[in-house]
This record gives structure tokens, sequence and C-alpha cells, in this order.
């Protein structure tokens, strides 16, 4: 046989003490290559609107909150994104004043009338609006997840802001973690 039996190096007993100490590759990434890691675990939710207005901002925390108990994720991450481009996610103050002066302050921003102000609106649509506040509020937000809960800083809640509504809308809830 080629190469003779002369030639060939043996390994060290130490490598093949390691080699064979080793976990089998098929179980590389998996719980059981961790025994003392928690496994990763996902789930993924969609919440419906009905605004009957054009706009309107909803508290969803007690919503994405229960969406976070029943994933049974203790450590991780929750994404919480509009699913439609004249919808908005972001993080704020739950505080009636605060949600007139963004109503006031859009509105100076993008102004929904004169409609023939937006070239947008020549297709027929009249919401060029609705979409530039869409821009400014954002399309989604992450939030940490600690112990079971949504790791928030003082006086932060979770919004869905409907910028041009009167139909049935969705938000993507995707919690990750162990």
């Amino acid at each position: 046989p080629w190469p003779p039996a002369e030639w060939v190096i043996q390994p060290p007993r130490w490598v093949i003490w390691w080699r064979r100490s080793l976990p089998d590759p098929a179980l590389w990434g998996t719980h059981e290559f961790h025994p003392n890691k928690a496994a990763m675990k996902s789930h993924t939710e969609e919440l419906w609107f009905d605004v009957p207005t054009r706009r309107a901002f909803i508290n969803v925390t007690p919503q994405v909150e229960d969406l976070v108990q029943a994933s049974g994720v203790q450590e991780g991450l929750c994404l919480v994104n509009a699913m439609h481009i004249t919808a908005s996610v972001f993080i704020n103050d739950d505080e009636s004043g605060l949600h007139e002066d963004y109503e006031r302050w859009l509105e100076e921003l993008a102004p929904h009338e004169p409609i023939e102000h937006y070239q947008h609106n020549n297709t027929g649509e009249d919401n060029a609006d609705a979409h530039l506040k869409r821009q400014v509020m954002g399309r989604e937000v992450v939030v940490a997840i600690t112990k079971g809960r949504l790791h928030f800083g003082p006086w932060e809640q979770i919004f869905y802001g409907e910028f041009d509504g009167r139909r049935r809308k969705r938000l993507l809830v995707k919690i990750i973690g162990e």
C-alpha cells in the first residue's frame, strides 16, 4: 500500500483523545451541544386594527406584554413592526397632551390638504401625507426582554400610529430569545 506504513505519522495520544471528546458535528448548534444553555425560542403574532378615523395613536403595550408572556422568552428581543406604509410604531409617553402635540406637529409637517399639493395623490390616492408622516414616526421598534418582561425606561410605552385609517391593518410582533 502507498504510502508505506513507516511513512505515516500517527498523531499523539492527546490529539486522538481530544478528537474523540468533541461532540458529534450533527449536534452543533443544538441544545444538546450546549446542555447548560436554554434553547432559542421564537414567537410570531399579528395584531389587527380597524381604526375608524384617518389618524390615531393606539397604545399596544398591554397586547405586546401578553405576547411576551405567552412566548415563554425570558431573555431576548421583541420586534414590533407596522405592516403598512401609512402606519407607524414608536415608543413614547402615554400622555394625551403629547398625542395632541404629535397630531398638530405632523399635520404642520405634512398637511393632508390641499390634496393636489402631492404628486402621489395624482394616482387617485389621497394619502400622500400619511406616507410622509410614517417616515417621520418610524416603521418599527425593538425592545429588550429581561426576566420575561419588556425592559422599558421610565414612562416608555409602545404605540401604533395610524395615518390613513378606515380600513383593516396589521402589526407584526416577533419575539426571539431564550
